[in-house]
């Protein structure tokens, strides 16, 4: 991972959701090898339990911006400092089907234990970039969905986890922004 790339780029924002969220995409080195933080949702949330996502939610009023939103929630659910994260940039804001304007930045971390917030969070889980970036884990699905058309679903399949949806999306921009991977253009199916 080229994490320059991140650093240099310039992300587009959007500005036409009811809602603002801010995800942090924690880097770690373990090994000398690059992984990516993930929590698994608490099964008992109302919006999107049990999946694989990034630290991050709702922007509150107390929030001076985006960024600290992410940095907030970061910590709150797996007790990650913001003094520990070294940000290196963003990432282009997406849309969630929930009506969501979600920031993602990308941050070095450190590798140690995490401390799971179990109300929000019901695992924290270190993914090796080596293994998300391995094709035979990877697939997608276009799925017709009745207000935006035609979407495309990314998903990877890593020890035992399944991180797909927005996580995915954000996912897929960030290793091509920092490798040479690009989502193949296979179609695995259409739903």
């Amino acid at each position: 991972m080229d994490l320059r790339r991140v650093a240099e780029f310039t992300p587009r924002p959007i500005g036409d959701q009811k809602h603002d969220a801010g995800v942090l995409i924690p880097v770690i080195e373990r090994d000398g090898e690059y992984h990516l933080l993930f929590t698994k949702r608490a099964d008992h949330l109302g919006k999107h339990p049990g999946q694989m996502s990034f630290p991050g939610g709702g922007n509150e009023p107390g929030d001076v911006d985006i960024r600290e939103t992410a940095l907030r929630e970061a910590y709150e659910e797996i007790g990650l400092h913001p003094d520990e994260v070294d940000l290196v940039g963003r990432l282009d804001d997406i849309r969630t089907i929930t009506e969501y304007a979600v920031t993602p930045f990308v941050g070095m971390a450190p590798d140690r234990e995490y401390d799971p917030n179990e109300r929000e969070v019901a695992e924290v889980a270190v993914l090796p970039v080596a293994a998300l970036l391995d094709d035979e884990n990877y697939e997608y699905e276009h799925r017709d969905h009745p207000h935006y058309g035609e979407i495309v679903i990314h998903y990877f399949h890593v020890d035992g986890y399944t991180v797909w949806g927005a996580t995915g999306r954000i996912l897929v921009q960030l290793l091509e922004l920092t490798t040479d991977w690009r989502a193949p253009m296979r179609l695995d199916r259409r739903i």
